[in-house]
């Protein structure tokens, strides 16, 4: 399969930064993407803040070894932990989902009483704490960590009343602390969002990351003459790379982006580091 020239780099430690893609292509569509998810080495929030950066900068590598103008990390976990690695080391500019998200939550909340869940690797970053916290000195900031929501979505459990268990659990404590805004921290929870809201209510408002983050691609692109101006070949638009059963990545892929993934390529975990594709 041949390279994608002058694309846009995506990448989690699974199938979750599809949600960030999907906003991404709806809001770029002359833009060419090249999605990589690291189904060999998932999850990615339980593992060290070393690891995570190691295995951040072999993809962020890899993506501009394909012809990326431009590497987003569709996760929140590699955003937080490594971010700062690849925006000091790839020669391209670099944008996690954090700071998008951050400064929307910022934005919006009334109060600055902002609630945040995410996995615990995210949470107990405390990324998203302190880039709310650095626009608004004023903010009361509330993470709780929801590891189960994570496999719930993965396992298309998404309208039963397991999750309605989950979010009492995890989100019932923020809402106690009276929070007007509710910062969804991991790329999974979107699939959750209208389940989140009802839950919630009128009087929070929930952040959607991925479209903060595909909003803020957008102006990237604008700002630092990026931006595509002619449309790429609908055959080849977008392409799919993974490190383990693409299989597996297709058919739980078409749950998060509603259709069927196409030009999805195993990509090896030595290839990986080779920054060869066979």
């Amino acid at each position: 399969m041949g390279e994608v020239a002058a694309m846009i780099g995506i990448f989690d430690s699974g199938i979750g930064g599809l949600t960030v893609m999907k906003r991404i292509a709806e809001l770029l569509p002359r833009e060419s993407i090249v999605y990589f998810g690291d189904t060999a080495r998932i999850p990615y929030g339980p593992k060290s803040p070393a690891v995570v950066r190691r295995f951040s900068l072999e993809i962020g590598n890899y993506l501009v070894s394909l012809g990326a103008k431009v590497v987003v990390i569709a996760c929140n976990t590699a955003s937080s932990f490594g971010l700062s690695a690849l925006s000091a080391t790839l020669p391209v500019p670099v944008l996690g989902v954090v700071g998008p998200g951050a400064d929307a939550a910022a934005a919006a909340s009334q109060t600055g009483r902002i609630g945040i869940i995410g996995t615990r690797g995210t949470v107990a970053s405390e990324a998203y704490q302190n880039a709310i916290l650095a626009i608004r000195r004023d903010a009361k900031v509330f993470a709780a960590a929801a590891p189960l929501l994570v496999p719930l979505v993965e396992e298309g459990h998404l309208d039963d009343a397991f999750v309605d268990l989950a979010l009492h659990r995890y989100i019932d404590p923020l809402l106690d602390k009276k929070i007007d805004t509710l910062v969804l921290g991991c790329t999974h929870y979107p699939l959750l969002e209208e389940r989140i809201k009802a839950h919630v209510g009128s009087s929070v408002t929930v952040i959607d990351s991925a479209l903060a983050t595909a909003r803020s691609l957008e102006d990237l692109l604008r700002e630092s003459g990026l931006a595509s101006s002619s449309d790429p070949p609908a055959s080849g638009r977008i392409r799919y790379y993974c490190t383990d059963n693409p299989d597996g990545f297709s058919s739980q892929g078409k749950r998060f982006l509603g259709s069927p993934l196409r030009h999805v390529q195993l990509l090896k975990l030595e290839e990986l580091n080779m920054g060869t594709v066979y």
